[in-house]
């Protein structure tokens, strides 16, 4: 043990037993809960503690909608300090480290100390540290190299903020660490005010984005920030009930019913009226509207009588529910033309739909041959970049010598055999539009490394070149691989995974599609209208189309429906004008009606979707139709579904279904 150590380890025994530290109070007291409370001796040194990628993905999915509204702030907070040394650790409720931006440089350091994804913070486990510490007070603190409990924390600086839900219960901890820093605890302030700005406005997205439909209030105690720069923001239903708030809000109205101790009742404050805490009705919300200036916008607090500065917006119209028999939402027109009629192909589209236009990395998963290109030009072409390149990109394609030069280019003379002029790169030929790459999964692991960077700070650093160049690039990424098990086995970094997967899409397979009918109807007009012959199938060769199973998906049909206009001798195509092995191949097998059972799911089967997505009426049957046929193993589903065995779990209960097996998880 390093004498450091020894000398930490017995400041802190002192002071749990009583004797005093010349520490901050609030890291005094998390000593002694450490030792009095949580049993934790200070003489162990303790390994950091990473949980399975499995226990990994249960605490993000718990979280899902709040990291997609999260992560951008999260990236901001990493642009600010990047180049500083700091890491930024978002953590959950319970201490679990959910999200991650480093240098990747120093990877193996960071997970040495636990500044890693997947890394348990809680102080139970952890002892004092910033996201433990903030998990048990709820305040924002600087925990500062000696100030650990741990005495293998010595080295670290650790910054932490308290991120809190509408309702007011923590939802997270933002965090920025770094492995050194300056002695003097007083050169993290600075890093302390950055974290508590971010995750102010992390916590105020959120619940703007939560309660989009009712009346949001914003008060400032000044006109000239009211519309600018509010600190308070609550949500207000249509009778005047208040919804929910960021912390600033309900400090101030805690401080408000110190006031009167007799409305401090215990009643938590979402439900209570506005006029409890405010001068206001409901009705008075609109004289707020901003097309007032802001010094006629004044309000009071109802019980101190201080003056505020607010801003009323005002819901959106209500539109009525759709009626069961009203048609489908409409569609971008480069997503409506993927299918027509395909449930799993609808359910992936609508889901795009939705993310055309965020900044999220997007992943497409599935099959070789099943349009994962396809759908990355649609996404782009109905995206806000349709105008700017799109930029595609086969990983496995590009000879590994070459490939760093081809993604991120190169410097005149950088290197032996470079053009004379440089080279722009692939990633700066996309800036303001999409960079597609195609088969993530053959990335070779060092320029994984690289890639990861261009992801967290959006800008690359062409070889040869010493000052990074700013990119402005949607990144689509495309894999028939399973990057989890590519993840387990090493080839493939975790950080990038999470990186690329802000939002997946997975495509079904060709043999789990109900609309092979029209693309191949789509694929002979194309054919036709090239050779000026009107194509059309016989009756056997259609059976035949539909018997097989198509392990080449939509690549292969098109191979195959090329062939067969090349050899027919007019415009039917008959069963022998097919090829061999779809002529001769045994029928695959289908589910009730002849569709494929998984195909009645393959649209849940992303990211969790079957946990959140809706239910079909066929769902519940082919779910059990799966579950039958793997003898109601539900792991076998679940790797057949691609989603997690919890995830089964999940649909079965909601659809009401019980194994035969009562309970027994023998084989799940």
């Amino acid at each position: 043990m390093k004498r450091e150590q020894a000398a930490h380890i017995d400041e802190l025994v002192r002071a749990a037993s009583g004797h005093g530290s010349r520490r901050d109070a609030i890291i005094e007291a998390s000593w002694r809960r450490c030792v009095n409370e949580h049993n934790l001796d200070p003489v162990v040194l303790r390994d950091p503690c990473i949980v399975t990628h499995a226990r990994l993905r249960e605490h993000q999915e718990a979280m899902d909608e709040f990291l997609h509204t999260a992560r951008f702030g999260v990236e901001t907070l990493y642009r600010e300090v990047a180049g500083l040394g700091y890491v930024l650790l978002l953590t959950d409720a319970k201490g679990i480290t959910v999200d991650f931006i480093g240098d990747p440089t120093f990877d193996s350091n960071l997970m040495r100390a636990g500044l890693y994804l997947g890394a348990d913070w809680n102080e139970p486990h952890a002892g004092t540290c910033a996201v433990g510490t903030c998990i048990a007070t709820g305040e924002a603190l600087v925990v500062h190299q000696s100030d650990h409990f741990d005495a293998t924390h010595i080295p670290l600086t650790c910054t932490a903020a308290p991120v809190f839900d509408p309702s007011g219960a923590l939802a997270a901890v933002l965090d920025i660490s770094a492995l050194h820093s300056p002695q003097p605890k007083e050169s993290q302030y600075l890093a302390l005010q950055f974290v508590k700005s971010v995750a102010h406005k992390i916590e105020t997205a959120h619940l703007l984005n939560r309660f989009r439909r009712e009346w949001i209030v914003k008060l400032a105690p000044s006109p000239e920030f009211a519309d600018v720069d509010p600190a308070y923001v609550l949500a207000v239903d249509g009778s005047g009930r208040i919804l929910g708030f960021n912390n600033r809000t309900r400090q101030l109205m805690m401080r408000e019913l110190e006031c009167r101790p007799a409305l401090a009742d215990g009643r938590p404050l979402a439900g209570r009226p506005l006029s409890e805490f405010f001068d206001l009705q409901v009705d008075d919300l609109p004289r707020l509207m901003p097309s007032r200036p802001a010094s006629q916008r004044m309000v009071r607090l109802a019980l101190s009588g201080t003056p505020l500065f607010a801003q009323a917006q005002q819901p959106p119209a209500r539109v009525a529910s759709p009626s069961p028999l009203a048609p489908a939402p409409v569609l971008p027109k480069p997503l409506e033309a993927l299918t027509c009629g395909d449930g799993a192909m609808l359910e992936v589209a609508a889901r795009a739909a939705k993310l055309v236009n965020t900044q999220m990395s997007l992943l497409i998963c599935g099959e070789t041959g099943t349009g994962k290109e396809h759908l990355a030009k649609a996404i782009h072409a109905a995206s806000g970049r349709a105008g700017k390149p799109f930029v595609p990109v086969n990983c496995a394609a590009l000879p590994e010598t070459l490939i760093e030069g081809e993604l991120f280019g190169y410097e005149p003379g950088a290197f032996t055999g470079a053009a004379a002029k440089g080279k722009r790169g692939l990633v700066m030929e996309a800036d303001g539009g999409t960079l597609f790459l195609d088969e993530i999964g053959d990335m070779p692991l060092t320029l994984q490394t690289r890639l990861l960077r261009v992801l967290a700070e959006r800008e690359v650093t062409p070889i040869g070149r010493t000052r990074p160049v700013p990119v402005n690039i949607r990144v689509i990424a495309a894999t028939h691989r399973d990057l989890i098990a590519e993840v387990k086995a090493g080839r493939f970094r975790e950080d990038l995974y999470f990186r690329l997967s802000g939002g997946v899409l997975a495509l079904p397979a060709l043999r789990q599609r109900a609309d092979l009918d029209w693309l191949v109807a789509r694929f002979l007009a194309e054919r036709g209208g090239v050779l000026r012959v009107p194509f059309e199938l016989s009756g056997e060769a259609r059976a035949a189309l539909h018997a097989y199973a198509w392990p080449g998906n939509i690549r292969e049909l098109a191979n195959a429906l090329d062939y067969a206009c090349a050899v027919a001798g007019d415009a039917v195509i008959a069963w022998d004008d097919l090829p061999d092995r779809i002529r001769h191949a045994a029928p695959v097998a289908t589910g009730p009606c002849g569709t494929a059972p998984v195909a009645l799911l393959a649209g849940s089967s992303a990211v969790g979707g079957m946990a959140a997505g809706g239910t079909s009426p066929d769902e519940r049957g082919a779910l059990l139709a799966l579950l039958a046929a793997q003898r109601w193993n539900v792991s076998a589903v679940a790797r057949a579904l691609g989603v997690d065995r919890t995830t089964i779990h999940r649909r079965m209960r909601r659809l009401g279904i019980t194994s035969p097996r009562h309970g027994d998880e023998g084989g799940n």
